[in-house]
């Protein structure tokens, strides 16, 4: 159900999100998969959340090694395990040395 102000704007509980993928490293593995943030904000802010878990979908688990364990449609990670968390851009790795471009 749609709520509505005095001046005909709508509310609603859906929020939207966008689709960042990322490498997510936790203190065991090393998890590749896309992390939802919501418009208008950082991938940095959706890590500050409060909440305990991180919410990863198309989510791929690999052992320490870079094997392959799993993979899933959905991954919720404790944010206390995470290590680090990047961003993937254009779905490579940059060599090293190469500046980032800025637009």
């Amino acid at each position: 159900m749609l709520e509505y102000d005095e001046k005909g704007k709508y509310f609603t509980e859906v929020v939207t999100k966008d689709k960042v993928i990322a490498h997510i490293q936790t203190e065991d593995y090393r998890v590749r998969g896309y992390v939802h943030v919501r418009r208008g904000e950082r991938l940095s802010d959706e890590l500050n959340n409060e909440t305990m878990f991180l919410a990863v979908t198309n989510a791929e688990i690999f052992s320490p090694a870079g094997e392959l364990l799993f993979i899933s449609d959905f991954l919720a990670i404790n944010r206390q395990h995470i290590v680090w968390l990047m961003p993937i851009e254009d779905g490579k790795p940059k060599p090293p040395g190469q500046e980032p471009e800025h637009g």
